[in-house]
């Protein structure tokens, strides 16, 4: 009577209990089409003020630093012989690391995901952004031209025709800002006079964010200009991490970020120490509760866990 109850029982048993977790374990393994969706590359990721410095450096460059959110990231460009070499160096350039290969369209190939053409979409007027739960949301890209940039910026405004074409562009023409997917900043050797001249302007200006009173510069500093200014923390705050922050550094570290927040710019403070870790964090501890808006991180693990 035993024998009878257990193959009786077998199929039960071959099947497992019916629980909720067998249930959502034999949809995945089904690949169903209801757990797919079209803008799910960047599903979970939510945007931080992280800047990835020196992007091209990770092991995946731009797809590492969105796998953590991070929303600027950064490619020093060097134009040789009408190409446009991403790298630190020149003894670092190649010839398959260019700012088409590395940037341009690996964003394209994004975004035309979260942009999908099909009935759903048909008016839809304003284009998706890179992370699927803040699609509002740009990314940031920092070109540090590295040659010299009057030479360079054709070159770079050309590179950039397919995003422009597609409307994924921020772009600043007839006295209207209008956000779109990606933020163009120049920084490095990116020449000012030919950015301000720019009209429509999709490529943006890095201001110095030390100087943003200085009327020297001849130049009115506001977001249809430099969404973003920069300045390197060792010259304009010097606090190393340990002691007291001194009046005079708190003093400096205050101006500099309420001269950008009353321009509607966002601050952000580079060469901030990386080692030993505790002071590395010290310094982001101080630069975020004072206002600064953009991280500038090399470990964007870390960066993303603070």
């Amino acid at each position: 009577m035993y024998l009878l109850y257990l193959l009786a029982a077998l199929p039960l048993l071959v099947r497992g209990k019916a629980t909720i977790d067998a249930e959502i374990a034999a949809l995945e393994a089904s690949s169903s089409p209801l757990l797919q969706y079209p803008t799910q590359l960047t599903q979970n990721l939510v945007p931080k003020q992280i800047h990835s410095h020196n992007d091209y450096w990770r092991d995946v460059p731009l797809l590492s630093a969105l796998s953590f959110g991070v929303g600027s990231v950064e490619a020093d460009v060097w134009l040789i012989n009408g190409t446009l070499f991403v790298g630190h160096e020149v003894a670092a350039l190649t010839p398959n690391r260019t700012l088409d290969s590395l940037y341009i369209q690996p964003l394209l190939k994004i975004l035309a995901a979260q942009n999908p053409k099909d009935a759903f979409t048909v008016n839809q007027t304003t284009p998706n952004g890179v992370f699927d739960t803040s699609s509002g949301t740009p990314l940031q890209l920092l070109i540090d031209i590295k040659t010299d940039g009057v030479e360079a910026l054709p070159f770079i405004l050309q590179a950039f025709q397919p995003l422009r074409d597609g409307g994924f562009l921020t772009v600043f023409s007839n006295g209207t800002l209008t956000q779109s997917a990606i933020t163009v900043v120049g920084t490095g050797n990116s020449p000012l006079e030919q950015v301000k001249a720019l009209s429509p302007r999709d490529y943006f200006f890095d201001a110095p964010l030390t100087q943003l009173t200085d009327p020297s510069l001849n130049t009115t500093w506001d977001p249809t200009l430099s969404p973003l200014a920069s300045t390197d923390y060792e010259v304009a705050i010097g606090w190393p991490g340990i002691g007291n922050l001194t009046p005079a550094q708190q003093a400096n570290l205050t101006k500099f970020v309420n001269d950008a927040h009353e321009r509607n710019i966002k601050a952000r403070f580079w060469d901030t120490p990386g080692w030993p870790i505790q002071i590395r964090h010290t310094v982001w501890e101080l630069l975020l509760n004072n206002g600064a808006d953009w991280l500038n991180a090399d470990d964007l693990e870390a960066a993303a866990n603070f």
